[in-house]
């Protein structure tokens, strides 16, 4: 569904996973162009989540940022060498 159009500039760490990506861009298109669909399971039933809005407003593509959960991969900018994870479950209370 999502491809690159251009060349990438760095790479970045998803899941213990080398994934090309831009610096700058954000973090959810440099997974989306690397074929990742899911960023988070749901706490309830353990569906996959992503990307719904892409402007911070939804929350479906909460993902742990070098160790810190909850942070909205659509908001965060990439910088070479960054390592995120998925996130299983509902945003974590207080973080």
């Amino acid at each position: 569904m999502f491809r690159r159009t251009g060349p990438t500039d760095c790479t970045i760490r998803w899941n213990e996973q080398e994934i090309p990506a831009r610096a700058g861009e954000p973090l959810a298109a440099a997974l989306l162009a690397a074929g990742v669909a899911g960023f988070r399971q749901t706490a309830v039933t353990g569906a996959g989540r992503g990307p719904f809005c892409l402007m911070g407003a939804c929350f479906d593509c909460l993902v742990e940022l070098d160790g810190v959960p909850n942070k909205q991969a659509c908001m965060v900018s990439v910088t070479p060498g960054i390592s995120a994870r998925s996130q299983d479950g509902a945003r974590i209370a207080g973080e």
